[in-house]
């Protein structure tokens, strides 16, 4: 080839090379604000093709186009025609197209139960040994998450049954779901003959959706493309997708009476189940008086890991529930997923939100009438949009915002349809960080916070002619800062004793998609004649079976292992950081959360699974602690059937339970306080030499830790130290924190500590 023609094709190479780089197109997503369509355009599909055609340096067809999930199209753009077409009148939004993976509905990834290369986590079918037990409203059965393709015989050891009756058979039960049961004794005797099989099954069927969403929050079998009306889409799974499940049904539509939660217990713990996983409970003074931490115990003392929500009470209104220190107490927390929505008002005003309706419907997109729904409501709290405030006819065609309380919010929803109106701004009335919990609603709703309530609430007093309009985003990932404390979660301190600090950990808990039952709709309203697969809820009660799940994973890998060992190993690795190193945060206050919030911290499983140390307990050191806290032989024979009393002239001391975390409660008298803790650690890693640290968040609290050091040289060897905390006096109520770590190797085995001055000490 000549010299000349070789530099001709090197020139044309290097052009082509630059025009194909110049021409690399994405593509992108442009939604549209179809009320501003001109006269001139018969149609709106006209105008999308008109309007992209003139951002373009090139022909390009639209892909397709939107009229449902949004108005709009989907096209091949550059970044700089992207940049252009932005420009353009009518333009909401240009968003560059993701490109999904493969990946759970979110909680597991999150988590990092994603099986990598630099992770192998106990997932295989060892896991099929492991049986969770869930007591909670039942399951629905055929459900996609039950699914026992690949499943091992049932383990021989298996006691259980499938109890028959209304709407649940033999055929119901599988691999997966090896036993179902019921208990309604109890509940049934309440209602005096008027339990109405109409509305709930005599039989272990799912009524309500709750027990199907924890147990398949805990054990789900995988499922492809699950989501909730297109949120929240992937590939849907538990946190232990290969153990087996058994159901426990002992809560009823009015609640879940003790002797039937009771009978559960008792039946879990004979039938051989491993692990048990109980999203419900109530708040008491007392542990023996409560038949949930008296089945807990026995079962607990049987080596069963019980699992239990923190309760989904507001902050400062009621204490914690499941505060045992024989139950692991789990609160709640958000995910790096939200469902952002907006609201643009008439004068171009936009404020963000959070949504969950599928849909425009039935508005069109363009601006219509807005209005409060106290300024419709002739009675007192009008805007609380209650049953029977606003009159037929009072929102027709309008936006009606409805502040947050009194009922539930998906039924305000249903009061401003009924009154005519076509969407509804839900607005808080108290500050948060940001909205995290939202409900499936009937009508097109979006959730704001109290600044963006405040500021429409200007809008309406200063403007004669209100208008706004909504824009859903559908599901985003990848948001930050999370995790966030939930709203809903119960805070410490521990309405029982001050000596042991709850709750014991947070994990994944707000807007949770798992499977649902076919007896009901996803809102629970009979209004709604909706049936789904998968329902999104929040709640202490959807993170309990996260942990539950996360425990099977130990006890895969540590078979061995005491339940107090497993949670130890949960709440000695938890986090309490971001990844920047500031604190987690708390919704509620918008400020770092304190261990009263989120206990130990954000469980990590991947961690958990190799704590390095463990704070061991058995039930002879729980019982020592029922004595410590003066509980009789009478008191105590409520939790364990032997022969056991408290020894006279003992001095038990309740700051000495091997608890993972401390609380401390302090005199406000005068002069100084000196207190002692004493723990024990045990070693279930490589052997090492650990060095302590310890830091207090107020100067009036100094920490010595003794010894200062602990070698161990081989597994299963224990080691003691001591805690002296030397305080200075603080006004009654007064509360702070700190933190205790022991490191050594790759191992960081943290606990938190909770002090309060108590004038009553």
């Amino acid at each position: 080839m000549k010299p000349k023609n070789v530099f001709l094709m090197t020139v044309m190479a290097i052009v082509c090379y630059h025009y194909v780089a110049a021409d690399h197109r994405k593509t992108y997503i442009v939604h549209m604000d179809k009320s501003v369509m001109p006269m001139a355009f018969s149609h709106h599909l006209h105008w999308y093709e008109a309007t992209m055609r003139t951002s373009v340096s090139k022909p390009t067809d639209m892909l397709y186009a939107y009229d449902k999930v949004m108005h709009g199209f989907a096209t091949r753009l550059t970044v700089d025609e992207a940049k252009l077409l932005e420009q353009k009148h009518g333009i909401v939004s240009i968003q560059e197209e993701p490109i999904y993976k493969l990946h759970t509905t979110r909680s597991p990834e999150f988590l990092g139960l994603e099986v990598t290369s630099d992770v192998m986590l106990p997932e295989s079918n060892s896991g099929s040994d492991v049986i969770v037990g869930v007591v909670d409203t039942g399951v629905w059965p055929g459900s996609k998450s039950l699914d026992d393709t690949g499943f091992a015989p049932i383990p021989s050891r298996w006691k259980g049954m499938c109890q028959t009756g209304r709407g649940f058979n033999k055929s119901s039960c599988n691999r997966k779901l090896i036993g179902a049961r019921y208990f309604l004794k109890s509940y049934e005797a309440w209602t005096n003959g008027t339990f109405d099989e109409n509305v709930e099954s005599r039989s272990p069927v799912d009524d309500d959706g709750h027990g199907t969403h924890c147990a398949t929050t805990a054990v789900g079998s995988v499922v492809t493309g699950a989501s909730l009306f297109g949120y929240a889409k992937g590939t849907a799974r538990g946190m232990a997708p290969h153990a087996r499940l058994a159901v426990y049904k002992a809560c009823w539509r009015r609640g879940c009476f003790g002797s039937d939660v009771l009978a559960a217990f008792d039946t879990a713990i004979y039938d051989g189940v491993n692990i048990l996983s109980v999203s419900a409970g109530i708040s008491t003074s007392d542990f023996f008086t409560d038949p949930f931490s008296q089945g807990a115990f026995k079962a607990v003392s049987h080596g069963i890991l019980v699992s239990t929500s923190a309760g989904n009470n507001v902050p400062t209104t009621q204490p914690l529930t499941n505060v045992a220190p024989w139950v692991i107490t789990v609160g709640a927390s958000s995910l790096d997923r939200d469902f952002p929505a907006y609201v643009t008002l008439g004068n171009g005003k936009k404020f963000s939100g959070v949504s969950l309706y599928t849909s425009e419907e039935p508005l069109s997109g363009s601006m219509v009438p807005l209005v409060l729904a106290g300024n419709i409501s002739n009675i007192t709290n009008g805007n609380l949009c209650f049953p029977g405030s606003l009159p037929p006819g009072s929102a027709t065609g309008k936006i009606v915002m409805c502040e947050i309380g009194l009922i539930s919010n998906v039924r305000k929803g249903l009061v401003v349809k009924a009154a005519g109106g076509v969407g509804m701004i839900l607005a808080n009335t108290v500050y948060h960080l940001k909205e995290l919990e939202i409900d499936f609603q009937l009508i097109p709703t979006v959730v704001i916070d109290k600044r963006a309530r405040d500021a429409i609430m200007s809008y309406i007093v200063s403007n004669h002619t209100l208008r706004a309009k909504f824009t859903f985003q559908g599901t985003k990932l990848g948001i930050q800062p999370s995790p966030i404390v939930s709203r809903l979660s119960s805070r410490g301190p521990n309405p029982d004793t001050p000596y042991l600090l709850k709750p014991d950990i947070i994990a994944p808990g707000v807007n949770i998609l798992a499977g649902w039952t076919g007896k009901g709709s996803p809102t629970k309203l009979q209004d709604d004649p909706r049936r789904v697969e998968f329902n999104l809820l929040s709640g202490t009660s959807m993170a309990c079976p996260h942990v539950s799940g996360i425990a099977v994973l130990i006890k895969i890998a540590h078979p061995e292992w005491s339940p107090a060992a497993i949670q130890s190993a949960l709440m000695t690795t938890a986090y309490n950081t971001y990844k920047n190193g500031k604190e987690l945060l708390d919704v509620e206050t918008g400020k770092a959360a304190t261990p009263f919030d989120l206990g130990a911290g954000h469980v990590d499983p991947v961690s958990a699974l190799n704590p390095g140390l463990v704070y061991n307990a058995s039930t002879d050191d729980y019982l020592s602690f029922l004595c410590a806290l003066n509980y009789s032989s009478t008191d105590i024979r409520t939790f364990y059937d032997k022969t056991f009393e408290c020894v006279k002239g003992k001095k038990y001391r309740a700051e000495d339970l091997n608890y993972p975390s401390f609380a401390v409660p302090l005199s406000t008298g005068l002069g100084q306080t000196v207190v002692k803790y004493t723990r024990t650690l045990t070693n279930v890693g490589t052997p090492t030499t650990y060095k302590v640290s310890a830091s207090s968040k107020t100067h009036a609290v100094k920490i010595k830790v003794e010894p200062e050091e602990l070698t161990f040289i081989k597994k299963n060897e224990k080691k003691m130290y001591t805690v002296t905390f030397n305080a200075t006096s603080m006004p009654a109520g007064t509360t702070s924190y700190g933190r205790l770590a022991w490191s050594g190797g790759k191992y960081l085995v943290s606990s938190p500590i909770a002090f309060s001055w108590d004038s009553q000490l």
